[in-house]
């Protein structure tokens, strides 16, 4: 997938643990991890804009779309 998640780098640079970021958004700290390690196939807007919130941050500051092997992949599921 072209999207890559730099939670880590937000995370490392707010000096603010997995585990606090966690309890300020709402969200499992194995929610978060998936989403971390960039196992998560999707994040809803609520989810993005807490992180956001918390983190001090922009959506750009989290995701970053690198082109490659994965761009064909279509962006809505036809029913």
């Amino acid at each position: 997938m072209p999207i890559r998640v730099l939670l880590d780098r937000v995370l490392l640079e707010r000096r603010m643990s997995l585990t606090e970021l966690a309890d300020r958004v709402g969200v499992t700290i194995a929610n978060l991890s998936i989403l971390k390690t960039g196992k998560a196939r999707a994040v809803r807007f609520s989810t993005l804009a807490a992180l956001c919130r918390e983190l001090d941050c922009q959506p750009g500051d989290i995701l970053l779309y690198e082109p490659g092997p994965g761009d064909d992949e279509p962006l809505i599921e036809d029913e």
